[in-house]
């Protein structure tokens, strides 16, 4: 249990609760639920620029990070479609992956394939159900991905001035907007009233806010004056209780009750609102093919890393179906913009080539 590790080491609650959002991020889980303490590990292991446990924002928003990658793969002369659908991945009579087929009826014919979409899309829908091991299947049906996230994107016109550490008079960014900002956070044990209400079907009356304001650093994200805002917050139940619809009612009602909290910390910022897109688990499903919408493409618990990771046996990128790899999160060693997944996965995937 977290809880039990931090009352070893630390005394002040904030810095334990600070500390403990690192251990639930994107789980539906709360700092008592056993195995969380390896999510806080997954989170703080790894550097940044040869900082340990550091993280930091991409220049130009998280999508310059996948140019950067289309840019790094066409210098080697990959061929990248955009916007085509995959239908189906296509197998030789042996059974081998011969390539993808796409919605609009074009072949992509190749010796092997790599899926860096969730184990979920990749071999229950892109794979002929009797073209794979009855226990695989059952396995990959059977990973949790309940995913307690929704996303907030916010344009605001100007910085939110917090209580505890005002604006300065000339409005330009303090050193805490230029960090992660951790809000209803005071303690554990909220953050646990949180999760049981979401385990409930109900969204957290006091949800959990990790905020952060990009555009501190990077001021080409936003009009001079103006700034975008990240909201990653918690917990949120993919399906409502009673199966009440995730629909704009609900969306708003939640996204009300995140502004709120906000606004107790810094008095203004409801004002200073120029819009908001909201993103409940079942948009980030249907957007970015989120199982659940789980940001991890499955739950970060002791029983589905490592050897178990998608499932066991099938934990070093091969897959049941020859010449196909899973690369993405849905992977050993899971979650986070690492890339170590895709790393691991493309040595593999060369090392059989070579053998071919």
């Amino acid at each position: 249990l977290l809880g039990q590790i931090l009352d070893q080491w630390f005394e002040s609650e904030p810095l334990k609760a600070t500390l403990a959002t690192d251990a639930v991020i994107g789980a539906m889980a709360s700092p008592h639920t056993p195995g969380s303490g390896y999510v806080l590990l997954h989170h703080v292991m790894g550097e940044l620029e040869g900082r340990r446990g550091a993280w930091g924002y991409v220049a130009g928003g998280m999508g310059a990070l996948s140019q950067a990658i289309a840019h790094a793969a066409a210098a080697q002369g990959a061929h990248i479609f955009a916007e085509k659908e995959v239908c189906h991945v296509l197998l030789g009579k042996d059974g081998q992956a011969q390539g993808v087929a796409l919605q609009d009826g074009t072949e992509v014919r190749s010796k092997l394939v790599l899926s860096n979409a969730s184990p979920q899309i990749t071999f229950l829908e892109l794979i002929p159900q009797e073209q794979l091991p009855k226990d695989f299947v059952q396995r990959i049906q059977q990973v949790d991905t309940r995913s307690p996230v929704t996303k907030i994107n916010v344009a605001v016109d100007r910085l939110p001035s917090f209580l505890a550490a005002p604006n300065a008079r000339d409005g330009r960014p303090l050193p805490h907007h230029q960090c992660s900002i951790h809000l209803n956070c005071e303690s554990t044990h909220l953050l646990h009233q949180a999760f049981t209400e979401a385990t409930h079907g109900h969204p957290s009356s006091r949800p959990m806010i990790e905020l952060c304001i990009p555009s501190t650093l990077d001021p080409g994200l936003a009009p001079r004056g103006c700034h975008v805002v990240s909201l990653f917050t918690q917990y949120t139940p993919s399906m409502l209780a009673g199966g009440r619809p995730w629909d704009e009612q609900a969306r708003n009602a939640y996204a009300d009750t995140v502004f709120d909290c906000i606004e107790d910390y810094a008095p203004g910022f409801k004002a200073s609102v120029i819009d908001r897109d909201i993103l409940t688990p079942p948009d980030l499903e249907r957007i970015f093919g989120l199982p659940g919408g789980n940001i991890f493409h499955g739950g970060m618990s002791l029983d589905q890393l490592y050897f178990a990771r998608p499932a066991p046996s099938y934990s070093g990128y091969r897959s049941p179906v020859p010449g196909l790899y899973l690369c993405g999160s849905g992977a050993h060693p899971g979650g986070g913009v690492m890339g170590a997944a895709g790393r691991n996965a493309a040595l593999v995937a060369l090392k059989d080539l070579r053998r071919l």
